[in-house]
């Protein structure tokens, strides 16, 4: 799960959000974190208390919220996937010195995701994942201590002085979009409870709630420190240097590359070079394993019946076929989508937004439904917490849709 948060919204709008706004919007990263959390901590609850994985809940729930959630994966998984994989193939493109096509990069990227993935060995997979999280967070939070130790003086880092630019058509752009990947969409809360079911099947070990919980925090708490690392990163070293940032996600990695040199001396330049291609490319791994993982879920929930449990995750044949063909997809939108990439991104933006406050609402029905053990349901602290978290995620929604309408 941190993996497949930490990537774009982290390196590239966190650290945008401390280069153009300095602190301001600290307390904003936080608290969007904050107020998804319980439908995201959800999935590996449910799956540790049930044995089954949230889409067999959703499916108890009645055809219509499976559906639901099926036509939300497949308006954004293609979209979804080429964006994550040609930021990571331009980054290591630009930061390696790779001189190819972006479109073969991508292609490089994927294949590589595939054989990874066709490997089949989720032990494997999990200890890579932790490895590349782990050097992320050590490079990262390395660079930031030695940011913060060559800033002395604190004044203008507030970033008041650019809450009348926050107000503005662009500003508030930003700010939902920031707030609406932040740390990741509520989705994600399937996902992770297909893998702790994946992780059970394949260790022979059934974790008990409080060891699926343990799991989740460490890693939703790594991705929000994260959050707040790159966004003070991109504070400290960029908010006063007056540059010009780019407008494409890679160039503005690139620029971020150029100023750690500039500001913490040439030798940080391989570090924040593999800080930012393990971010990006664990976040491709990862997404490119979770929607192959969900069609096949709901494929099996869909044929199980309401009331059935999930005895076993997905079978290793439509999982990798659902590899091949979302990997598939993804190339070929990243082929002959051309100039249209920009709507395409806009349409899986605007259709995550839009159901977002539902995929939290069935989250949270399927996670107090009368199956789940008592013992194992939200608290009353928690479904506070959700409830709050549901009323401003429907109010960012139609706040999104109502600036989609006016622009």
């Amino acid at each position: 799960m941190a993996a497949a948060a930490v990537g774009v919204s982290h390196l590239v709008q966190s650290t945008r959000a401390g280069a153009e706004y300095g602190l301001l919007l600290l307390p904003v990263v936080l608290l969007a974190c904050l107020l998804k959390y319980p439908f995201l901590e959800f999935g590996p609850r449910y799956a540790a208390a049930t044995g089954e994985s949230l889409l067999v809940g959703y499916r108890r729930l009645g055809k219509w919220a499976l559906w639901l959630f099926g036509l939300v994966t497949v308006g954004t998984m293609f979209i979804v996937l080429a964006v994550v994989t040609l930021v990571t193939a331009g980054l290591a493109g630009l930061l390696l010195g790779i001189d190819a096509p972006p479109l073969y990069l991508a292609a490089g990227v994927l294949a590589l995701c595939i054989g990874l993935l066709a490997v089949g060995n989720y032990r494997g997979l999990d200890l890579a994942m932790k490895l590349l999280m782990a050097l992320l967070a050590i490079s990262t939070l390395s660079a930031l201590a030695l940011a913060l130790g060559k800033t002395p003086d604190w004044t203008g880092l507030s970033g008041l002085d650019r809450l009348p630019a926050l107000g503005s058509a662009t500003g508030i752009a930003f700010l939902l979009a920031l707030v609406g990947w932040m740390p990741i969409p509520v989705e994600a809360a399937a996902w992770n409870s297909l893998w702790t079911r994946e992780r059970a099947a394949q260790t022979g070990h059934e974790p008990s709630l409080a060891e699926a919980l343990l799991d989740f925090r460490l890693g939703y708490l790594g991705a929000v420190v994260l959050a707040a690392a790159f966004l003070m990163l991109g504070a400290l070293l960029m908010h006063a240097s007056g540059l010009q940032f780019a407008d494409s996600a890679v160039g503005f990695s690139g620029q971020l590359v150029e100023l750690y040199a500039r500001n913490l001396g040439d030798w940080s330049r391989p570090l924040i070079t593999i800080a930012a291609l393990s971010t990006m490319f664990s976040t491709t791994l990862a997404v490119a394993d979770a929607y192959p993982r969900v069609l096949a879920a709901i494929a099996g929930a869909a044929a199980a019946g309401a009331g059935a449990a999930e005895a076993r995750p997905p079978r290793r044949g439509p999982y990798l076929a659902a590899v091949g063909v979302v990997s598939g997809g993804a190339l070929l939108v990243l082929m002959f989508a051309g100039e249209g990439f920009t709507r395409l991104i806009d349409f899986a933006t605007t259709l995550s937004f839009v159901a977002a406050p539902l995929i939290a609402w069935i989250t949270l029905r399927a996670v107090t439904a009368p199956h789940v053990p008592r013992h194992a349901r939200p608290g009353p602290a928690l479904l506070a917490l959700a409830w709050l978290g549901l009323g401003s995620g429907a109010l960012f929604s139609l706040a999104w849709i109502g600036w989609r309408l006016a622009g």
